[in-house]
Order: C-alpha cells, then structure tokens, then sequence
C-alpha cells in the first residue's frame, strides 16, 4: 500500500521560509516522477513543482519560480519542497503526489496532475 505523508507546513510571515516534507513508503520514489500541488480556498489546484524520475527535468509554477525548489532524497525516500521569499498568495493546502500515470512531459504531468498517489496535504499560510 503507497503511502504520502506530507510535514512542515504551519503559519510563517511574509518573506519567511518553510521546507514541506514527504516520506513515502510502498513506493520508491527514486523510479518515479514526484510533485507538489496546491489547493487554495476558493480555487482549483494547481501544480507547484514537479522532478522527473531522474532528476534531470524539472517543471515550476511560473510564480514560485527562483523562490522554490524541489528536491528528493532517495536514500530516506522522501521529497522536499523548500519554499523561500513566502508571500500571502502562496497560502494554501500543498500535497505532494507520486508516479505519473502517462508518459509525458514533467510540465504537463505537473499543470494536469498526471500522478497516481496523493498526500493528504498540509496547511501552509502566510501572514501579511
């Protein structure tokens, strides 16, 4: 059974930073595609970051772009999203997702949500 746990959210000022933890188990996330989502109130989710199995491709939300940065550990199977420079519109449930579903593009497994195996999600909010 695949399993996503999401960590490290909470409530940070603006400007402030936050590092979003996922351990997986029942899936080995070094063979696979991996991403972090966002859901805030009121708007549909959309893709933060994805990596590619390799590591080699990665896709950013045009906004968190040089703030942001995806990255995985292999050895403790568990991937991190560290998140610089927060601002109020970055507010949101996050979750990190696993395995895509189709072949295709880390940009448009990231802005379709092309993935398998989902987290539960963790609040992220920043204040003003």
């Amino acid at each position: 059974q695949v399993q996503l746990v999401e960590s490290g959210g909470g409530l940070v000022q603006a400007g402030g930073s936050l590092r979003l933890s996922c351990a997986a188990s029942g899936v080995t996330l070094d063979l696979y595609a991996i991403g972090w989502f966002r859901q805030a109130p009121g708007k549909d989710r959309e893709g933060v970051s994805c990596i590619s199995s390799s590591g080699r491709r990665t896709y950013y939300l045009d906004s968190v772009k040089g703030r942001f940065t995806v990255s995985k550990d292999n050895a403790k199977n568990t991937m991190y999203l560290q998140m610089n420079s927060l601002e109020p519109e970055d507010t949101a449930v996050y979750y990190c997702a696993a395995l895509a579903t189709i072949d295709t593009t880390v940009q448009d497994m990231c802005v379709r949500g092309l993935l398998e195996h989902w987290g539960q999600g963790t609040l992220v909010t920043v204040s003003s």
